[in-house]
């Protein structure tokens, strides 16, 4: 039986359809980049030109030209713009995350290092996005660890002995706040009795008292309730909150405590390890900023390929996507 697709919806074939090459992919971007603006990186200008025979930008005020892809994500890259976009595509229209060397076979590339490269910078983007946002109402707030590569360590000519448990040099930690509110009818039977909104997972050197503050400070509304277990270093943040409601937990009830919180942290962890199953500390905010922004975004569906295309048009490349 034949089904008839929507034009809108971003699947596979429509992806094709409409970016079927470079020149496709060109015009696209431009449009976005028409739509979210371009700044003089020499006056400040706002207004351009559009040089077609060069594809440039020319200020009015101080004749400067600006090149496509200068100031965007795509910034210094020599990849091809559908290779941008194929990119784009895979990350959103999955819930699960695609691998780097996973997209240079599809795309033949010869090269690994470039394709991981463009991968990160996305994922960079990504996070930028979503760090412009703050949580509010209820937020349950709590610690994560993550398995993770200490590739500095492994550059040690003699082992050292590593811990076991909490603190284990094996694993990243991991601030995880999770926005909720009160379903407006009563939950079914084991249901949670809220319901989830949205989720930032944010990678920390350690868990001490000013660090949580910070953290807190820079991502949860002042008019919000924060919910946690009765760790020390959340004693402070009910300065920084309307009201947080600390409670004393058992291990094997902290998920009915705090229920969303721990779901997302199995999530991130069986979505992550599932792929890519060993990833540097130094990258893992990456990875975990891929993880939440399509979480957050879990209801946008074929309009989340545009929104990523507008967000890598909007930074600016040397403040924001610098990948060390």
């Amino acid at each position: 039986m034949y089904l008839r697709r929507n034009i809108f919806d971003m699947n596979l074939i429509n992806f094709m359809d409409q970016f079927p090459d470079e020149e496709s992919c060109k015009m696209k971007f431009k449009a976005m980049r028409d739509e979210a603006g371009v700044t003089c990186r020499h006056c400040g200008g706002k207004d351009h030109y559009w040089q077609k025979t060069i594809w440039m930008y020319e200020c009015k005020k101080c004749k400067t030209r600006t090149t496509l892809r200068s100031g965007t994500v795509m910034q210094a890259s020599k990849l091809p713009f559908r290779y941008w976009f194929i990119a784009m595509h895979l990350l959103t229209s999955t819930k699960k995350p695609f691998s780097s060397l996973e997209l240079q076979r599809q795309l033949g590339h010869k090269f690994y290092e470039p394709i991981w490269y463009m991968m990160q910078k996305l994922r960079k983007t990504m996070g930028i996005r979503d760090r412009a946002y703050q949580l509010d109402k209820i937020v349950e707030l709590d610690e994560g660890f993550f398995e993770s590569v200490d590739t500095e360590l492994s550059k040690e000519e003699k082992p050292i002995k590593l811990k076991r448990g909490r603190g284990s040099q094996k694993q990243s930690k991991v601030i995880v706040m999770a926005s909720t509110v009160h379903t407006l009818k009563a939950p079914e039977k084991h249901k949670k009795q809220t319901k989830f909104r949205y989720v930032k997972m944010l990678v920390v050197d350690n868990l001490k008292s000013a660090t949580i503050q910070e953290k807190v400070e820079q991502n949860i509304q002042k008019d919000s309730l924060v919910k946690s277990d009765n760790y020390k270093g959340y004693t402070n943040i009910k300065e920084l909150v309307w009201s947080h409601q600390p409670k004393t937990v058992k291990p094997k009830e902290a998920a009915k405590v705090l229920p969303w919180v721990h779901t997302m942290i199995s999530n991130a962890k069986r979505n992550l390890l599932g792929i890519h199953h060993m990833i540097s500390k130094k990258y893992y905010q990456d990875y975990l900023d891929e993880f939440c922004y399509k979480v957050n975004r879990r209801y946008m569906g074929d309009l989340l390929f545009d929104r990523l295309l507008f967000a890598c048009v909007s930074y600016n490349y040397k403040k924001f996507i610098h990948v060390t």
